[in-house]
């Protein structure tokens, strides 16, 4: 299991813009209308990397929480599907159904906006305020499969809270730590 660590872009960086495929929906969604008023977490993940697997059932409870308080979550994938046919488009649905994803999961073909956003890793996790700049990027918290540590968010929730109450976020922001996104082959 490769460990890659995510390439931490600079901090108030304007999130780049796109409009991607909806794997559950079928539609195609664009960050405009998926932003949050209070602020956005963008996800880079797919259906099987074991560092995504992991941290899933969080995913999950911290997109139902913070959704409630004015945050959207938006997850895409980015990965070749020619050489990891297990996270092609209709199988991201599958597994946004069976794990009941309460985001989007968008299919990002071309892979422009995994490279827009300099993600590396999956999962690799970025928080934008209200008016989508970057204040977060980093680690979900330090639990990794096999590493004994309960998976909490904590990291990423703090980032949040402090957007939420206008607060400096004062702590390390560490690297998101997992499986290196499949480029395609040029």
């Amino acid at each position: 299991m490769a460990r890659t660590p995510s390439n931490m872009l600079p901090l108030g960086t304007k999130a780049p813009n796109f409009a991607l495929l909806d794997t559950v929906s079928g539609t195609t969604l664009n960050l405009n209308n998926l932003k949050g008023d209070t602020g956005t977490v963008i996800m880079f993940i797919c259906n099987h990397c074991p560092f995504v697997i992991h941290v899933n059932e969080e995913l999950v409870g911290l997109a139902n929480h913070y959704l409630k308080k004015g945050i959207k979550c938006i997850a895409i994938s980015s990965n070749d599907v020619v050489n990891y046919p297990q996270d092609s488009p209709e199988k991201m649905k599958i597994h946004a159904k069976n794990e009941g994803y309460p985001f989007p999961y968008l299919y990002d073909e071309s892979q422009s906006i995994a490279k827009a956003y300099d993600a590396a890793c999956t999962p690799d996790f970025y928080v934008f305020d209200s008016n989508l700049e970057l204040t977060y990027r980093g680690q979900l918290d330090d639990s990794r499969p096999g590493n004994s540590i309960p998976v909490t968010g904590k990291d990423l929730r703090h980032a949040l809270n402090c957007l939420i109450d206008h607060a400096e976020n004062d702590t390390i922001q560490k690297p998101s730590i997992g499986c290196g996104i499949k480029w395609k082959k040029a």
